[in-house]
């Protein structure tokens, strides 16, 4: 193990807000109720399907209702540039839709591949609550799921606020279980080459060359490690607390992994929770130097992608022209923070990546 002087515990420090996603929100104008939900979610809301959204919302329940067509759309729950996701009901059951917007070949392998596990959980059943398959079309690129009872452990990426302990032990724990699964062989693919994605990172110059080197050194001694299945986007905002246990959602980039995957990802997000870092560093320290090492693999591709991603969104919104929208300065002052944050902990995962290539 390398010293505890080079671990990825970070120093306290102020605190920094989440990252608002820019652009203005879908309106919600005209209301189409289609008939009341029942069950034990209480259904409320609007549909916008008026000018070129609606027109796209009204393509989607159609496609929803090609092949559920006892779905009853209430509410557009969220819509972001990719997925737009509605909940309703499939006869007397609470049901959540999901329809891919951008069809292009990538984004919809990746909805395949969601299709795909939520088919094989109906086989196989994780040892953690998934929604259950209602009705499903690769095709078209359509997704009808149960809608899962509880309430989101947070709905930001980033959480401005540190979640309850209680939460956290919880979110952990459920993806812990989720580590420890191993479902029959071929039903899960990997979806990280690591060796291109360290390289494809060099180039767009995201990594220095000795971060790369670090990098393949540490990739060399875990040659031989045992792959571990993750949820693959261990996000709060994708565990739902309920009296019945935690619930575990969005399963599109499930898989096989190096160790330590959804660690990381949960080590990431949250930058403001000195303790919870603490824990989750100490448990991938705790499984060996092997795990160890795959957890910074991880920690580096996690937090680079991160960095890649927020970099792209203040961008965006500096090119953008036109008068201000109200709100566009604080988003992209909040973006410009986090980014801040990202890049230190970029330099505290790199100490870390050095100590442990020089323990070999």
């Amino acid at each position: 193990m390398y010293p505890a002087s080079s671990s990825v515990s970070a120093p306290p420090r102020l605190a920094y807000p989440s990252v608002v996603e820019p652009g203005p929100r879908p309106r919600q104008v005209t209301a189409v109720r289609r008939g009341p939900a029942t069950g034990s979610h209480p259904l409320s809301g609007r549909i916008d399907l008026t000018g070129p959204q609606g027109a796209q919302l009204r393509s989607a329940v159609a496609a929803v209702q090609r092949i559920c067509p006892e779905f009853t759309p209430v509410q557009l729950m969220r819509r972001g540039g990719r997925t737009a996701l509605l909940i309703g009901s499939s006869g007397r059951a609470p049901a959540v839709a999901k329809c891919l917007l951008d069809h292009s070949p990538a984004w919809a392998e990746r909805f395949r591949h969601e299709i795909a596990a939520y088919r094989t959980f109906v086989r196989h059943r994780p040892p953690v609550r998934a929604p259950r398959l209602i009705a499903a079309d690769p095709e078209s690129c359509v997704l009808v799921m149960e809608r899962m009872p509880g309430r989101v452990v947070s709905p930001q990426r980033h959480p401005s606020h540190p979640p309850t302990r209680g939460d956290v032990r919880a979110a952990l724990s459920a993806y812990s279980r989720i580590n420890m699964w191993r479902p029959p062989p071929g039903s899960f693919d990997a979806p990280i080459d690591y060796p291109a994605r360290i390289n494809r990172y060099h180039e767009l110059g995201l990594l220095t060359d000795r971060d790369m080197g670090d990098l393949h050194k540490l990739l060399h001694g875990l040659s031989h490690a045992q792959g571990q299945f993750c949820h693959g986007d261990a996000l709060l905002s994708n565990v739902l607390l309920s009296p019945a246990g935690p619930s575990l959602v969005d399963w599109e980039h499930a898989g096989w992994y190096l160790p330590g995957f959804d660690l990381a990802v949960l080590w990431t997000v949250l930058g403001d929770d000195l303790a919870a870092r603490r824990q989750i560093s100490k448990q991938a320290q705790d499984a060996g130097p092997a795990a160890r090492d795959a957890f910074l693999v991880n920690l580096m591709l996690v937090l680079t992608r991160e960095i890649r991603t927020y970099e792209l969104a203040v961008q965006r919104t500096m090119r953008a022209t036109g008068p201000v929208p109200p709100g566009s300065a604080e988003a992209g002052e909040e973006q410009r923070l986090l980014l801040r944050r990202l890049h230190d902990d970029c330099g505290m995962a790199r100490g870390a990546v050095r100590a442990a290539v020089g323990t070999r």
